[in-house]
């Protein structure tokens, strides 16, 4: 007898429907085929003693698995629930009526629990798109994929809750989520808040800068002056994810198992920080069946690099195309696949190897010539992505003893919200640009027009300070976000002014 169950697999951060054509005759051996992998072809053990263990039979005939389309590779033990609801099917034990109706996925135990899957919420979004009218998948699941409002979501626990909703048996209810209240619930949950920071106001305000503009920055300072402390409050300030851009980031966490279970959507901007050990697959993603990086991972919010010098060259110089795309195209010799990384990134550093150059009480005992080859771990076209540079001291212990907290994320993020808004309605005819930090050298002459005062400002400060040429666009793309939080319609010479500070690596004069 033939009977066809339907799962998924994963694509990137998309599904492709398979087809699990399950055939029983007369023999004894079995054969699965359609370009499975190991994960796959051990499904035949797993589900033999799932069906003993809960007292089903294991039919003891010839048994062809065909998953179709078959050049296509499937991976995973997530195909064990449908595979053995085909077999079941296929030896009478279960009514196929509604088979066809359902895209069923899941991990068998080898006492018929079932364990979570990877991808739940992009297969359930294929399976509207495909016409089908439920998803069957482990209760850890179900919550993910109940975020697809058009689709009955099941979730279970075992095999035989799945057997008894195909034979009209069981109890098994659609899992039913209020996915907007559930997001708006968590959408201003954050671990850290910049009350706990004391002092540092000129590099809160440069973050604040940085985040109403989505410009990158690095924070150059001595160890425990808090550059990390800062960098971990940065998406507390960011605007709250929009339900689409919610939507896109939990596929991308579902699809790489990072999801955490029972979770519906991502509420708030992901912070990843990976180590400087990270090779490049791992940061920009990859493998022989590619899998989203740290800056797929970061998408939508914040990408950490801490220690930046200790980073590999080959593992950053990766990272170029991507920061400039917001997209990164990861191809092999027979898949080419797109994961999304619009991502800022923040990047911290000692300013040399001893890590006191610049430091206001403690000498660098660094000899000549030893903090420029430091920077220059760092090449010249990343550091040029990098629009502020701003130098972290330590903090005075008055400010450290002081018990009054400082200014709120919320205060903080209400500010950014206004700057982003000015720059979305300046931006409406260009649909890919959504910042001031993603402006062309083009769009520079229309939107960052300095009068004559604000000209010479700026050819003096690239004189005396013998900053780059390379600092010129990223001190006008500043000076515009800083405008804009002050809801000032044109650059003043007060903004080019803050703007040329955040330079410092620029200059010729540092680290000589």
């Amino acid at each position: 007898m033939l009977v066809k169950t339907f799962g998924s697999a994963l694509f990137g951060i998309e599904a492709i429907p398979i087809t699990i054509e399950v055939n029983i005759d007369k023999g004894i051996q079995f054969f699965l085929v359609g370009l499975p992998d190991s994960a796959v072809k051990e499904s035949q053990q797993r589900i033999e003693a799932a069906l003993g263990n809960t007292g089903y039979k294991y039919p003891k005939q010839k048994i062809v698995i065909n998953m179709a389309p078959a050049d296509i590779r499937k991976e995973g033990s997530a195909y064990d629930l449908p595979i053995a609801i085909g077999i079941m099917a296929a030896s009478g034990q279960i009514e196929n009526e509604k088979l066809g109706q359902y895209i069923i996925m899941g991990e068998l135990s080898l006492d018929g629990g079932l364990k979570p899957i990877k991808g739940a919420l992009p297969i359930a979004i294929k399976a509207v798109k495909e016409g089908f009218s439920g998803l069957i998948v482990p209760i850890e699941n179900a919550a993910e994929a109940a975020v697809v409002s058009e689709l009955a979501v099941y979730g279970a626990s075992n095999i035989q809750e799945v057997v008894g909703f195909f034979n009209n048996e069981g109890s098994l209810e659609p899992t039913v989520l209020d996915t907007k209240n559930d997001f708006d619930a968590h959408i201003n949950q954050y671990e850290f808040d910049f009350a706990d920071v004391k002092g540092q106001e000129n590099i809160k305000r440069a973050l604040e800068i940085a985040a109403s503009g989505g410009h990158n920055v690095i924070l150059i300072g001595p160890p425990g002056s808090g550059k990390t402390m800062l960098a971990k409050r940065l998406p507390s300030i960011l605007p709250p994810l929009s339900l689409d851009e919610a939507l896109e980031t939990t596929k991308i966490h579902s699809v790489s198992g990072v999801l955490g279970q029972n979770t519906s959507l991502v509420p708030v901007r992901p912070f990843r920080s990976p180590h400087h050990t990270i090779s490049d697959a791992g940061l920009v993603g990859g493998g022989t069946y590619p899998q989203p990086g740290e800056i797929s991972l970061a998408h939508h919010g914040v990408l950490f690099l801490d220690e930046l010098p200790e980073f590999k060259r080959s593992v950053l110089e990766v990272m170029r195309q991507p920061m400039e795309d917001r997209v990164v195209t990861i191809s092999r010799a027979r898949i080419s696949v797109d994961f999304p990384a619009s991502f800022m990134l923040v990047a911290a550093m000692n300013p040399c190897p001893c890590g006191y150059y610049n430091h206001p009480e403690q000498e660098c005992v660094c000899s000549p010539g030893i903090v420029q080859k430091y920077l220059n771990k760092i090449s010249g076209p990343l550091m040029d992505r990098i629009d502020l540079h701003v130098e972290v001291v330590p903090v005075p212990f008055k400010d450290l003893a002081d018990r009054r907290n400082g200014e709120i994320s919320q205060l903080i993020r209400q500010r950014v919200i206004k700057a982003r808004q000015i720059q979305e309605a300046r931006f409406k005819i260009n649909p890919q640009v959504h910042n001031n930090a993603q402006m062309s050298s083009k769009m520079l002459q229309t939107y960052c027009d300095i009068d004559e005062t604000g000209r010479t400002l700026l050819k003096n400060a690239m004189e005396r300070l013998s900053l780059s040429a390379r600092a010129y666009d990223r001190i006008l793309k500043v000076s515009r976000t800083i405008a804009d939080l002050e809801e000032s319609e044109n650059i003043r010479t007060e903004h080019l002014a803050e703007a040329i500070q955040y330079r410092s690596l620029d200059r010729e004069t540092w680290g000589s």
